[in-house]
């Protein structure tokens, strides 16, 4: 029948086909981010034995870019009109905030209408956010900055995946979940076999789906495999806002207030009490940094009934106040060089 020839035709043609990706490289961008997309790009040409992706680096000024380590690299083409087949990928970092300009924003608006697929690496989810091209899609960022993402983006379906691929659009957590979505395209494009000798030559034993979280599970993390201390530190991160008491937490897990004081004394050193403030007060202290909320937003955003309570907590804890904390980074919207590995 000559339906099947001309559709495997079709399919070999498919496959040989170049594909383009366009690196945005904000200032101050992640280079272990970059990296991990470009290099398996790289790799899986040498696998397939031609250059079946090929990649130019873009960025306002189009001249130099300097990633977060200060090493620059130089651009091949400022914010002009690319293809339509092209991919970009908006490869963000340190201070995303104030890296997402105007002509930025209008350049990525441009290049979605006419139907470029566009996704951000690490912090660069900020940044097509901010374009409004995330709006009713599924999405995530690098844990740290989920917080203020949350507070300005709320018609984004944030997830905790270490990457999200929704339609035409695409996202990372950053670190090494770029090798991830990139291995995920490269099967897609060219199959499995592909994708996993890409992995091997990366050594890289592990590759994470979109199923698979950023951030350690609650045991590793503390150190500690206990269930029950897990549950109630895991209800805590899910109830910042309205914090529970400790008397419901234990009855929720079937315990006593005092035998969940006895727990977290032997395994945490700390009262259940202290260590949910010391979560409440790391979330403040990320909405200080990374957004222009006011001071009595966040606070009421972390669960304080008071402004003039949250900077008395807020000091205590972080030896300066909330207003001071904000000044020192020289505005509201500067995230502190900690932010976005």
């Amino acid at each position: 029948m000559p339906v099947g020839p001309a559709k495997g035709k079709k399919e070999a043609d498919s496959t040989l086909r170049q594909r383009r990706f366009v690196f945005l490289l904000l200032n101050r961008f992640t280079m272990l981010s970059f990296a991990g997309a470009i290099e398996p790009l790289r790799i899986a040409n040498r696998v397939l034995g031609r250059e079946a992706y090929t990649w130019i680096l873009a960025g306002e000024g189009g001249d130099l870019s300097t990633c977060s380590n200060g090493a620059a690299f130089k651009l091949d083409m400022g914010l002009e009109e690319i293809d339509r087949e092209d991919t970009v990928l908006v490869c963000g970092g340190i201070d995303v905030q104030s890296a997402t300009t105007k002509p930025i924003l209008n350049w990525l608006r441009r290049e979605a209408r006419r139907g470029v697929p566009i996704g951000g690496l690490c912090t660069g989810a900020y940044t097509v956010a901010k374009a409004g091209l995330l709006d009713g899609k599924r999405a995530t960022i690098h844990w740290e900055n989920q917080d203020s993402f949350l507070e300005e983006f709320e018609e984004v379906k944030l997830t905790k995946s270490v990457f999200v691929v929704d339609g035409n659009r695409m996202s990372t957590a950053g670190g090494t979940a770029s090798i991830d979505m990139m291995l995920k395209i490269v099967a897609q494009d060219h199959g499995e076999d592909v994708a996993n000798t890409v992995a091997d030559q990366l050594i890289y034993s592990s590759i994470r789906t979109d199923q698979d979280t950023q951030r350690l599970s609650i045991p590793t993390r503390i150190g500690v495999r206990h269930p029950k201390l897990s549950q109630v530190i895991q209800m805590m991160e899910q109830n910042i806002e309205d914090p529970i008491s400790p008397a419901d937490l234990a009855e929720d897990v079937g315990m006593s207030t005092r035998q969940l004081e006895r727990l977290f004394r032997r395994y945490l050193n700390r009262s259940p009490k202290r260590y949910y403030m010391e979560l409440r007060l790391q979330k403040a202290r990320n909405l200080l940094m990374q957004t222009d909320m006011s001071v009595i937003n966040v606070a009421l955003a972390c669960g304080f009934a008071s402004p003039s309570h949250f900077s008395k907590c807020y000091r205590a804890h972080y030896k300066t106040t909330p207003y001071r904390e904000r000044g020192s980074h020289g505005a509201p919207n500067v995230a502190t060089p900690r932010l976005s590995i």
